[in-house]
């Protein structure tokens, strides 16, 4: 006998009060560990923990669900489970609107005590002191490359990775008029203003292009001139009241930022192995013939694979020249990682290790 939508929807009420009852229940033990490990004295988080979970229930998923919804849908129960202590303090280039605040959602969930900030160097600041117990940082874009400036504040910083997230980047030309013509201005942050230089081109080649401090930032000041436009998100365009004159204007069809989350080692020390780690290094060599070599060599002879390799200018009055940032497969705890790490960092003028962590897309 076929079902009707009334039926069905009966069906529907009665899963979901079973569904309340199964989440609060699970809501009470995650309150009783969260007592023992106050008592024990160990960490509350654990990021490593919490990727295996959801690895595990996407293997043990049949379908329909998606395994991205399983993973949406379980990050939030375990956030919305932690926030019944307290909810995480965590820190991101603001204001509200901005992919920042995407991605700390995405990794943390949305039961975050949102702390925005006004640029890179106070998203350090804040969780260096304190104000802040993580923060997300943008490391790379898959169209403009690595986020200098993140990669330079890591130099100096006592702060690690625990984590990482990447988003689908789609940038969208806000306005308060919705039509595309008679536009002075166009402010976004300088990534979004390279990653849709092409668009702009061929669509506002006349309109003159501002850096603001995030995307989000231009389309508040966007909102405040009809003749001025603004590239951000949809969030943005909804918290500010803005028309979306043009979707997706990005250049790159796949635009990519993956963002590293930070915190001190005090705060969160380096996650146990998930399985599906990442290990950062930044690391620096006497300028010679060779010695670049000589710092690849031992991860070659240990077997451990490279996943990026990126130089930046060391700063001047220093023996050497370059900083090279590292992101190698596997855990800090691996044999072959360990053994390939201590035969390299004899070989450093300089070395760091920003962080070992579990893959998360």
């Amino acid at each position: 006998m076929t079902r009707t939508i009334a039926d069905l929807r009966v069906a529907i009420d009665a899963v979901d009060q079973q569904l309340l009852k199964l989440l609060n229940e699970r809501a009470a033990l995650a309150n009783e560990v969260g007592d023992i490990k106050r008592l024990e004295g160990s960490q509350v988080f654990r990021p490593e923990r919490e990727a295996q979970v959801i690895h595990t229930l996407q293997q043990d998923n049949l379908g329909p669900l998606k395994d991205a919804s399983i993973a949406n849908i379980w990050r939030e129960i375990m956030s919305a489970c932690r926030a019944l202590e307290a909810p995480q303090r965590v820190a991101y280039l603001g204001p509200a609107g901005t992919f920042s605040e995407q991605a700390a959602e995405a990794f943390f969930g949305v039961s975050i005590e949102h702390i925005p900030c006004t640029s890179m160097d106070e998203v350090f600041q804040a969780t260096a002191g304190g104000r802040a117990a993580f923060g997300v940082v943008p490391v790379e874009n898959s169209t403009e490359g690595v986020v200098t400036r993140t990669l330079d504040l890591f130099l100096t910083s006592p702060l690690h990775i625990i984590g990482e997230t990447s988003l689908l980047v789609r940038h969208n030309l806000l306005r308060k008029d919705n039509r595309l013509d008679d536009i002075e201005a166009v402010y976004a942050h300088p990534q979004a203003l390279a990653q849709c230089q092409n668009w702009l081109n061929a669509h506002l080649p006349h309109a003159e292009r501002h850096a603001a401090d995030s995307n989000a930032e231009g389309a508040r000041i966007a909102a405040g001139n009809p003749k001025w436009a603004a590239i951000a998100s949809l969030r943005a365009a909804s918290q500010f009241g803005l028309h979306v004159v043009s979707p997706s204007i990005q250049d790159d069809a796949y635009n990519r930022t993956r963002f590293a989350v930070i915190c001190l080692p005090e705060t969160l020390a380096i996650p146990e192995s998930s399985g599906q780690d990442c290990t950062s290094l930044v690391v620096s060599v006497v300028n010679r013939p060779g010695a670049v070599y000589e710092l690849l060599e031992p991860l070659k002879r240990h077997g451990v694979s490279m996943s990026r390799f990126e130089s930046r200018p060391a700063r001047s009055g220093q023996q050497w020249e370059y900083f090279f940032y590292i992101d190698l497969q596997g855990h800090i705890s691996d044999p072959a990682m360990a053994a390939a790490l201590a035969d390299l960092r004899p070989i450093c003028a300089y070395y760091k290790v920003l962080g070992s962590y579990a893959i998360n897309g």
